[in-house]
Order: structure tokens, then sequence, then C-alpha cells
């Protein structure tokens, strides 16, 4: 996509296009806490686990206000870089072919969310022009060396994809959403593949899309991983980086918590594949989190930390799952009675 296109996106955004229609000027449900929500993908391969996690929204949006933060469908960021790579050794035929993939799986998942006629045609509006974008860029590629710019590109399809699928799943569940894309309002560096965002006016750029949602109970989703430079160019935060962009979401909120929903039931001593030893901790602080991240553990994107510490966010990891297991939380000491996580039963 090239400057001029994220331009574009940006006008037409669904989230300030939609705003003004659910928006209406009436006054939000009162709620003691605000919620940031962020999915792996794992969590979203496919219609069936999009409307579990989407189950789990509904029922903490009883309570809360939440955003959500979403990966690309597991295996779908692979794909888009082995467009680059298919590229790179001039094979254009298997790159278009690749291409080609990428959207007919994300309309496969759309059948099966089964939505209701009107609703499917305007998700068809919105997939299609992305899969025609992502085969532009497939024939725009010039031969030579691949550009960081362009391999940032290429990646942000998944989640461009996947915000716009979880939010109609959301809609299914009647939870008012709209799709956001983060380049909207994360800002960054032009340090392509792992830009570094530009904290205080993100945030800023933030809190003037998402809380009018937010504050007429509409659940933002946003895209993880992605954001813009100043010049409307768009960046990636580094891979694995959707926890980083839901600390970020949280942030720009003033969220009480942040929740990552992952495949395990909270952080371990070690891999409970690899180890018998292996044990479940249920709450740790901030710096005993960063402590174990930079052992080499497997914890969170390790700039999650210090931005949740900064602003007293509780962090929790969860099992989409298992949402009955209380997971592990991360924050400031409090007694165990009050440090119950928000949706799924504690």
């Amino acid at each position: 996509m090239n400057q001029e296109n994220v331009q574009e996106e940006a006008e037409q955004s669904p989230a300030l296009s939609q705003c003004a229609a659910l928006c209406s000027g009436g006054v939000g449900k009162r709620y003691g806490k605000v919620v940031a929500f962020k999915f792996g993908g794992s969590s979203l391969l496919g219609a069936e686990r999009m409307f579990h996690a989407a189950g789990l929204v509904r029922e903490a949006a009883q309570v809360s206000k939440v955003a959500v933060v979403v990966s690309a469908m597991k295996g779908v960021t692979d794909r888009l870089l082995s467009i680059e790579k298919a590229l790179a050794a001039g094979k254009l035929p298997q790159a278009r072919r690749e291409a080609e993939v990428v959207l007919e799986l994300h309309l496969e998942v759309l059948g099966n969310l089964r939505l209701d006629e009107e609703t499917e045609r305007r998700m068809l509006r919105e997939l299609q022009p992305l899969g025609r974008d992502l085969q532009h860029e497939v024939e725009g590629w010039g031969h030579g060396v691949a550009s960081a710019e362009f391999s940032d590109r290429l990646a942000s399809f998944g989640e461009r994809f996947s915000a716009r699928l979880f939010a109609a799943a959301l809609e299914k569940l009647e939870v008012a959403s709209v799709p956001v894309t983060s380049s909207e309002f994360v800002l960054t560096c032009d340090t392509f593949r792992d830009a570094q965002p530009h904290l205080e006016q993100s945030k800023q750029r933030g809190r003037r899309i998402l809380l009018p949602l937010l504050k007429e109970d509409v659940v933002p989703v946003v895209t993880g991983f992605i954001g813009a430079t100043p010049d409307g160019r768009i960046t990636t935060l580094g891979r694995n980086s959707s926890d980083f962009s839901g600390a970020l979401v949280a942030y720009a909120v003033d969220a009480d918590e942040l929740v990552i929903w992952t495949d395990v039931d909270g952080i371990y001593t070690a891999n409970p594949q690899e180890s018998a030893e292996a044990r479940l901790l249920h709450e740790l602080s901030y710096d005993e989190a960063h402590a174990l991240a930079a052992s080499g553990a497997k914890v969170l994107h390790p700039k999650v930390l210090p931005l949740a510490a900064e602003s007293e966010m509780v962090v929790w990891v969860r099992n989409t799952f298992n949402p009955q297991a209380r997971g592990t939380r991360i924050g400031p000491p409090v007694e165990f009675s009050s440090a119950l996580p928000s949706g799924g039963a504690a």
C-alpha cells in the first residue's frame, strides 16, 4: 500500500465513518472498569474460535467498557512474508497465488460466520478491496532487494483482515463494534520491521478515536502490530508485538486492566511441554515478570511491562480455551480476594 492508499484508508476509516451512526449522542451505560483484551492468532483461527473469543468480550462488556486488539489469524503473517520471499526469488506466479490464498482464507471464515445477507455483503465490500490492495502490492513489486518498508506493508494485511472479521463476529452476538486500523493513531519512527511508537502522541490520537466509541458502549476492534510514520507509511512494531499493541491501546484509554488471551493457562516457571516440574504462577509483580522475561522465559513482549508499570495497569495472562482458569496476574500487590480477572469465570 503506498502513501496515497494509507491516507485514503485513514480518511475512510470504519471507526471514523461509523462513529456518527453508532455514537448517536445517547448516554452510555456506567461501568466501574475499562479493560483491554488482546487476542492472539491461535484464538482467532477460524469462525468457531472467533465466536468463542467474541463471547468472552460480550461477557466482559456486561460490566466493563472493553477495547479489543487482535493479531492476524495464526499462520497468516508467515504466509504474507512468504509472498515477499517468492518475489525476491523471482517467482511472481507463486506470489500471486499466495496472495489469492490469503484472501480465500478470510473469505472462508466470513462464510463460516453465517452472517445475515446484508452484513455479509458489507463485509465483502470491506474484504475484497483488501485482497485487491494485496495483489496490487504483489504486482507493484520492483525486482531486486526487498525493502523493510515493503515487508511491513505486506505484513500488515493479516491484522486488517482479522479485525474486520472479529468485529463482524461481535456484531452477530449483538455487541456493537467497529474495526479500527491502528495506523490511524499509532505514530512511529521509520525503523521498518521494528518501529518505535511515539507514546504520548499515539495516546492522544488514540483517545480521539477510541474514547467516543467506548463512551457509547461500542467495542473498538483494533489491529495489533501496525503503526504509521508521520507521513503515513505503514510500519510494524516487530514480530510478536501484538501484546505491546494491546498495552498501547490500554494505555491510550487509561484501562484498568489488560488481558492477554492466549493458548496457555498463564505464565509458568518453565515450559510445561518440556518440564514436568513447570509450575503455574498466579501472581507476579512487574519486577518479577520482567526478571522472568530477562532470563529468557517466554512471558510477554518485553515492552509491555514497563508501560504497564508506568500506568499501574494490571496485566492478566489467560487461556482463551480455558477461561475458567484464573490465569496469571501481573501488577501491584493486592489482596487475593480483589484480584479477580475480567471476562470468564475466575
